[in-house]
């Protein structure tokens, strides 16, 4: 079978953005994924994926690359059409398009709230035009997908499912319950990000570093070298993660989109298909916070509910064949137009 076609585009970002932080535009990059000729079946889904703090878009590579093959031989409405892949603003290579942007504005953090109405943008161009598209967020990028959802009516959404991966979103209750040992993990996180080493002699001088150290040595191979490959810049004689860290470790205490993405299952579960996939180890999201978010009795009803052996938080790195498999069986489950008519 031939490989994924890959093509990359910079899009502009909504302006109002960039007035409300005093700064300039900021571009956001994406990737679309195809197989063979897949762009022409105009009944398959389209997916759009969003990453967690500190990644890129080309991280979901491996498992893009295997839906595509595992659901070529299903009936059409299951096949895949596209994929498209997007950076955070401050991430990938969207974080060096944007670095001076990011410099002038009156506060440091990109927001999810502006990843989200990226999203929605793209999600109102041409480019999604009569296209049946399946939103698909790890961590932080799930409760982007779900706030993209907040610029159309409840009854249009633009997706026919969304897959919230690993989602670190919890009701504000939830979290203040809990404050100090949340606290405790965002300045964790914080910590760890603010002092970790992020310049190398070379790239495959990076490689071999990730390999012997957590948690990169517990990802997938593949996943490993896609950082490599995807998430450092040239500079100086060396080479750095593109991601600056101070921009990621600003990213944790971002929590208000993660407040707002719990309250938005409540709010889209009875017409909005949503469907969770955890690792089965619960680190570092407690396993209460899992709980709370297909809590019915705060009118949290999902889809439903998968665990991926052998994987933890970073599933989509450590297993990304497997959360492949897990997502194949929510897009068969997806209705076609044929059995949405027969019940008309």
């Amino acid at each position: 079978m031939s490989s994924l076609a890959v093509k990359s585009f910079v899009f502009d970002c909504p302006s109002s953005s960039a007035s409300s932080m005093g700064g300039d535009a900021l571009k956001i990059t994406a990737n679309r994924y195809t197989l063979e000729d897949s762009a022409e079946n105009m009944e398959g889904v389209t997916l759009l994926f969003t990453h967690c703090i500190g990644s890129h878009k080309e991280q979901w590579e491996p498992t893009i690359s295997r839906l595509f093959r595992q659901q070529k031989h299903k009936c059409p409405a299951h096949q895949i059409r596209e994929a498209w892949s997007f950076d955070w603003q401050s991430h990938g290579d969207a974080a060096v398009l944007n670095r001076e942007a990011i410099r002038s504005r009156s506060e440091d953090c990109i927001s999810a709230y502006e990843w989200a109405s990226a999203i929605a943008a793209f999600l109102r161009s041409p480019y999604m035009k009569d296209h049946r598209v399946v939103g698909l967020g790890h961590s932080a990028g799930a409760a982007a997908v779900l706030i993209s959802t907040n610029e159309f009516a409840i009854n249009d959404s633009p997706y026919v499912c969304v897959v919230l991966i690993e989602p670190t979103m919890a009701s504000r209750d939830s979290f203040y319950s809990r404050y100090e040992e949340h606290k405790a993990a965002v300045e964790f996180a914080v910590n760890t990000t603010s002092g970790r080493r992020d310049t190398w002699n070379s790239k495959d001088d990076a490689f071999a570093y990730f390999m012997k150290r957590v948690p990169w040595k517990n990802w997938d191979p593949r996943v490993v070298r896609l950082l490599v490959e995807h998430g450092l810049q040239a500079t100086g004689g060396a080479v750095q993660l593109k991601c600056d860290k101070r921009q990621e470790a600003l990213s944790y205490g971002d929590t208000e989109p993660h407040f707002e993405g719990a309250n938005l299952i409540s709010r889209l579960c009875h017409s909005l298909p949503i469907h969770l996939v955890f690792g089965a180890r619960d680190d570092p999201v407690p396993d209460f916070i899992k709980h709370s978010l297909c809590d019915t009795s705060q009118g949290r009803f999902v889809a439903s509910i998968r665990r991926v052996k052998h994987a933890g938080h970073m599933v989509v790195q450590e297993q990304p064949d497997r959360l492949a498999d897990s997502i194949c069986g929510i897009l068969d489950g997806i209705p076609t137009y044929r059995s949405i008519r027969s019940r008309l």
